[in-house]
Order: structure tokens, then C-alpha cells, then sequence
């Protein structure tokens, strides 16, 4: 019977060594935490901010291709765009170089500020 208890003990002390010596901690799971992260253009350079918003001159688009004048509004510095099929029949604009502007609001030349909604009408290149 001593050899059964002696290999008891040594198959014990490798089950105790397999798992850390005692007293010791395993190592913590890795944790993966999601972030939220919200982009928002850089805040205007210059002085200190004032009350007067800094208007900006809307531009002329018309007869461009959809891609081109929101890239000019953006330019401009005009994000809050808004797309309109100008044939009334409610498609999405979704591949812009294949629209032309008809139409704008507000009017070239229109002074805005940078959060005024742009509304920019187009028909597919081709049609009235």
C-alpha cells in the first residue's frame, strides 16, 4: 500500500505544479472594451470665440456633378447637405457622379453659417 500512496502524492504534486505553484494567482483574462469615438472637425482657428457666428458664402454648383458640389460645399465649409431627386420621384442619390445639379437653397452667394442646411438638387446625367 505505500507505493499507491506515494503515487498518489506524486501525481498530486504534478497537478499542483501544472496549475501554478500555491499562493500565485493565474494571469487575468484579456478584457475587450468597445469605444465609441465621435469625429467632429476642428474647431474654428483665431481668436477667442465670440457671439457673431463667421458666415460663409454659399457656393455655385450648378451643372456639376453631385460628387464635385458637395465637395465644394464641404470645402467651403458647409457639412449639413441635404439630397433631392429633382424629378420628384424620391430616388436616392447614391452614385453622386452620376447626378448633375439642377438646383440649390439657399441661392449662390448666400451668406450662412457653417450648420445651415444646404439643399442640393439633382437629376441623373441625361435626363430634364
Amino acid at each position: 500500500m505505500p507505493k499507491i500512496v506515494a503515487l498518489f502524492l506524486v501525481a498530486g504534486v504534478a497537478v499542483l505544479t501544472a496549475c501554478g505553484t500555491p499562493g500565485t494567482r493565474p494571469a487575468a483574462p484579456s478584457t475587450v472594451t468597445e469605444t465609441a469615438v465621435s469625429v467632429q472637425r476642428p474647431a474654428e482657428t483665431g481668436g477667442p470665440a465670440s457671439s457673431v457666428a463667421r458666415l460663409i458664402v454659399v457656393p455655385d454648383v450648378s451643372g456639376m456633378n453631385h460628387q464635385a458640389a458637395q465637395d465644394a460645399m464641404q470645402a467651403a465649409g458647409l457639412y449639413n447637405l441635404r439630397e433631392v431627386d429633382g424629378t420628384g420621384k424620391g430616388r436616392m442619390l447614391a452614385m453622386d457622379r452620376n447626378w448633375v445639379q439642377t438646383g440649390q437653397d439657399p441661392a449662390p452667394g448666400t451668406k450662412v453659417t457653417a450648420d445651415a442646411v444646404i439643399t442640393l438638387t439633382a437629376v441623373k446625367i441625361g435626363e430634364k
